[in-house]
């Protein structure tokens, strides 16, 4: 009996073990089999789509090339959608895309970048503009033309060839389509451009004027502050130029210079000192000009990015101008004057007298800078101020009008033939020699350097010693030209010697 009861249970143990391992089998099996949407998925193919009948088949040859060159473009593939764009310009010259593809392999040469691939790509942009101008998408070349400058544009102290490129592109995209959609993004760049120029000129003036070099550092100085009113250093540079006057005894256009500070930069930190300069100088203290001080408001409460310190040594081996974009005016109209150097500075700063300037010579310029006259022009009233004496154009100065011999108009002496002479020939000839000499005195300029020959020539032709006079009479007889060469070599003289000391 107990034998039987063992073994019972000992099988049932056994089916127990049997069950509970089906039971973990069948699960598995049900975690195991796919759903409805794999079982149809498997067991229904894909249909074939008849290509004949596709939508795209019915496309222009044409697009097709287009598209697929766009799309290679789009991923990175530059090379292959230039040949696209290229074959499908060959291929189809006068199909409605021929003016995109143009457009998109300028667009690839530029996105590519590189020194040669963006002249290729201002090239492209060029071309679109002659060949396609009533276009909308010029007023984009045009913008794109001034981009691959400004893109290769250099630190200040560097090569400034792509700079002056830069801005002349962006002056005539404004000029040309001033109401158009990307005008306020020419214009800021454009600023920035400005500040980069000026920030190289405003540099050299710098080390110029440490240095002591008044006439180097008024050339770089005189175009930072008439060309670029809207230039973050701008006072500064108005500062450096009112001293290198007042120092050069130029009182009157320094107290100008001054008073430019006061009035177009009246927030600036030099401003009560230039008060001050006015002041002493016993000239009038002018009102801040609304625009600007609105203008100074604006530049000073606009956001800015800041250059974090561990970026900040990256900088220093950074290509382009990243630091002077960062300061660049973010309003006011820049300047839309192209460059030109027509005035020599080194004409004004001859001490003890006074500056000759015409009206095209930019000394003093009236320029607000928040006002849409931010270009400034010379004044004639202040030029007048400045006066009418001084340096040539040439940088040669030239003498006060007291030191010039007044014209005589009174006849030479004719007593001054010997009294021993029996010929009436003899008599004739030195009394035609100094008339001739006197002539010749009165037809000269009226300079330093030729006033002191013909003073010369009179007191020599006037000597009452008859050994002078003989010489002059043989002189005057065999046409020896040695008194004009004699006028000539000390003019020439005279001229390099006022070149080699100019102060």
């Amino acid at each position: 009996m107990g034998q039987t009861l063992n073994s019972a249970t000992s099988k049932l143990n056994i089916t127990g073990k049997g069950l509970a391992l089906c039971v973990l089998g069948a699960l598995f099996f049900l975690s195991a089999t796919p759903s409805h949407a794999q079982v149809t998925q498997i067991f229904h193919k894909k249909k074939k789509v008849d290509k004949s009948t596709s939508v795209d088949n019915n496309a222009q040859p044409d697009k097709i090339l287009y598209d697929k060159a766009m799309d290679d473009i789009k991923h990175g593939r530059q090379e292959v959608g230039r040949l696209n764009m290229q074959t499908l310009i060959n291929t189809y010259p006068d199909s409605e895309y021929l003016a995109k593809a143009k457009l998109a392999i300028a667009d690839s040469y530029f996105k590519e970048g590189g020194t040669s691939n963006l002249a290729l790509a201002t090239s492209g942009y060029k071309d679109f503009e002659v060949f396609f101008p009533f276009l909308p998408e010029a007023t984009y070349a045009q913008m794109q033309v001034a981009m691959t400058h400004y893109r290769q544009m250099d630190k200040p102290d560097r090569d400034r060839t792509h700079a002056v490129a830069a801005e002349e592109e962006f002056q005539i995209f404004l000029q040309k389509y001033p109401n158009d959609p990307l005008a306020p993004q020419a214009q800021q760049h454009l600023r920035e451009v400005q500040e980069v120029l000026a920030e190289g000129d405003y540099r050299i003036g710098y080390y110029y004027y440490v240095k002591g070099d008044k006439r180097a550092a008024a050339a770089r100085l005189l175009a930072v502050v008439n060309r670029y009113p809207l230039y973050s250093k701008s006072d500064q540079a108005l500062w450096m130029m009112g001293d290198i006057l007042e120092k050069s005894e130029h009182k009157e256009v320094a107290a100008q210079y001054y008073g430019r500070i006061v009035r177009n930069y009246p927030l600036s930190a030099m401003a009560p000192e230039a008060k001050d300069k006015l002041k002493a100088f016993g000239a009038p203290v002018p009102q801040p000009d609304p625009n600007a001080l609105a203008w100074m408001t604006a530049e000073q409460n606009a956001p800015r990015q800041h250059t974090s310190l561990v970026k900040k040594p990256l900088t220093l081996i950074a290509n382009g101008p990243t630091g002077e974009i960062r300061r660049a005016s973010t309003s006011g109209p820049p300047n839309m004057e192209p460059e030109s150097d027509t005035f020599s500075p080194g004409d004004i700063l001859k001490p003890g007298g006074k500056a000759t300037l015409g009206a095209g010579t930019g000394l003093v310029a009236t320029v607000t800078p928040g006002s849409n006259g931010a270009t400034g022009s010379a004044s004639s009233e202040n030029v007048g101020a400045a006066g009418s004496e001084g340096a040539t154009s040439d940088g040669a100065a030239s003498a006060p009008a007291t030191t010039v011999a007044p014209k005589d108009p009174s006849p030479a002496p004719t007593t001054a033939a010997p009294p021993a002479a029996s010929d009436a020939g003899t008599k004739a000839a030195p009394a035609a020699s100094a008339a001739e000499s006197t002539s010749d005195a009165a037809a000269a300029p009226k300079t330093d350097a030729a006033a002191a020959p013909a003073a010369e020539t009179k007191s020599d032709a006037t000597a009452t010693g008859s050994d002078t006079k003989s010489d002059a009479t043989d002189a005057s007889k065999s046409g020896d030209p040695n008194s004009d060469s004699k006028k000539e070599s000390s003019s020439k003289k005279k001229k390099g010697l006022r070149k080699l000391v100019p102060w």
